[in-house]
C-alpha cells in the first residue's frame, strides 16, 4: 500500500442531536481530545528532533517513542510509519499557503504583500531547526515513498498559490505574461531552493535571508501600473510638505 492510500483521516462520527437541541459537550471528552491532541505533538516534535540529530533513515519508531516517553505502540494510534511524520510537516505548509490565501482575499491591501510574508515565512518554515530541514531534505532526496507524497503535497500548495497570484493579477497588481500556476511552480522552485542552500549554511536567520531574496525578485513580478503605485509610495514616504513646499526627509 502506498504513502498516499494510507493517509486517509479517520474522524470519530458525531451523535445526532436530539429533539432539535445541540448535543452535550461532556468535559471528561475535551480533556480526553487535549490529551490526545498533546500527546500527537509530543510524538511529532520528538521525531522532527531525532531526525535532524540523526537522519530519517536512522530514526526509528521505536527512538520517537522513548523520545516523547509514551509506548512504542502509542505511536501507531496517531502515525501509520515514521513516513506520515514528514507527510504531517508537508501538510503544515499547505495549510500556511491556504492561510495566506485567505488573508489575501480578505485583505484591502496589496496582495502582493501577502504573498511576499509568505515567502519569508518560507511557508511557515522560518522556524526550523537548519538541522530538521536538511533531514527532511535528505528523506525526500532518498525515500521514493516520500518523495512521491511531498510532489503531490507541492501541486495542491502550487494550486492554492496560483490562485493568490490570480487575485493579484485581477486586482492589476502582478504581471500577466506568466500564466498564474507556473509564476506559482517558480516561486515555489525558488523559496525551496532559498530554504534548502540556508539549511546547508546557516549564516543568517532564514527569515531574514527570504525577506532579502524577496525584495530582489518581488519588484519583477509587478505589473506596470503595480511598479508605479510603489513608486509612488516610496516617494511620498520621503518627502514632508510644510506650506506649498515639500522636503527631503
Amino acid at each position: 500500500m502506498g504513502l498516499g492510500s494510507q493517509m486517509k483521516r479517520t474522524t470519530q462520527p458525531v451523535a445526532p442531536s436530539l429533539a432539535g437541541k445541540n448535543p452535550v459537550v461532556r468535559p471528561q471528552a475535551n480533556r480526553r481530545e487535549r490529551r490526545r491532541l498533546e500527546t500527537r505533538d509530543k510524538l511529532y516534535r520528538a521525531a522532527l528532533e531525532l531526525f535532524g540529530e540523526r537522519g530519517f533513515l536512522e530514526t526509528t519508531v521505536e527512538d520517537i517513542t522513548e523520545a516523547a516517553d509514551v509506548g512504542k505502540g502509542t505511536f501507531f494510534n496517531y502515525f501509520p510509519a515514521k513516513e506520515h511524520v514528514l507527510a504531517a510537516y508537508g501538510g503544515e505548509r499547505i495549510a500556511a499557503v491556504e492561510r495566506a490565501l485567505e488573508k489575501a482575499r480578505s485583505t484591502n491591501g496589496p496582495v502582493l504583500d501577502v504573498l511576499g510574508e509568505l515567502a519569508a515565512d518560507s511557508a511557515g518554515q522560518s522556524h526550523e531547526n537548519p538541522a530538521v530541514l536538511r533531514a527532511i531534505y535528505a528523506a525526500h532526496a532518498s525515500c521514493a515513498p516520500v518523495r512521491a507524497e511531498l510532489q503531490k503535497r507541492m501541486r495542491s500548495s502550487r494550486q492554492i498559490l496560483a490562485d493568490i497570484i490570480s487575485l493579484a493579477q485581477k486586482r492589476g497588481e502582478m504581471r500577466h505574461d506568466i500564466a498564474p500556476l507556473e509564476m506559482a511552480r517558480l516561486i515555489q522552485t525558488i523559496v525551496m531552493g532559498l530554504t534548502m542552500a540556508w539549511a546547508l549554511n546557516p549564516e543568517t536567520q532564514l527569515r531574514a535571508t527570504a525577506k532579502e531574496a524577496w525584495d530582489l525578485i518581488g519588484p519583477s513580478l509587478q505589473s506596470s501600473a503595480g511598479r508605479r503605485s510603489t513608486k509612488r509610495k516610496r516617494g511620498s514616504k520621503g518627502l514632508r510638505t510644510i506650506g506649498s513646499e515639500s522636503f527631503e526627509v
